[in-house]
């Protein structure tokens, strides 16, 4: 079984399925894409083809459930840490499959990625969002969209929104 929203679904995990994390492996592209696509479908993120998640693989921490019961494993969460600049990444594609809200996996992935940022000795992350409240719990302020670092904008030009964009700008200092 799915659940679907516009031919987006993805597998219908179980809430209480075992999970571990790791890093994304070119196998995982689809489950990404549908994982991602299923909210964006709802308008609460931003959708990435799947060229761009190829690119973009090793960027991506993995929270994987285990089969449990009748249903089966797969993808439960996953977030991207996308370094931009010497001085700063950003953490992106964080999606947390509809069953498994509510465990901490979102806080998990983000803090993933700050642990790989301060790995790199990076002074500093921010984030695209619509959930400003759930960032905030993770230590990110909201800054103005102008105080962003001039390498955020060339990436934001290929962004179908970026005349409209309606995300909230988020940032975290790690030093």
């Amino acid at each position: 079984m799915t659940l679907a929203l516009d031919s987006i679904a993805v597998p219908d995990l179980h809430p209480d399925a075992p999970l571990h994390p790791r890093k994304a492996k070119l196998s995982d592209i689809e489950a990404i894409h549908e994982l991602i696509g299923y909210w964006a479908a709802r308008g609460l993120m931003l959708v990435r083809s799947r060229a761009l998640l190829a690119e973009t693989i090793r960027d991506f921490h993995l929270v994987m459930a285990e089969p449990c019961g009748d249903k089966p494993g797969g993808l439960a969460g996953v977030c991207g840490l996308h370094l931009l600049a010497p001085d700063l990444a950003e953490v992106r594609g964080l999606a947390i499959h509809p069953h498994m809200q509510g465990r901490g996996l979102g806080k998990q992935l983000v803090e993933a990625c700050e642990a790989e940022a301060r790995a790199m000795d990076l002074p500093a992350l921010f984030a695209w969002t619509y959930q400003q409240g759930f960032f905030e719990k993770c230590g990110f302020v909201r800054i103005d969209k102008t105080n962003l670092h001039p390498k955020v904008w060339s990436e934001c030009q290929r962004c179908a929104f970026f005349e409209n964009c309606n995300e909230i700008a988020m940032f975290r200092a790690l030093s």
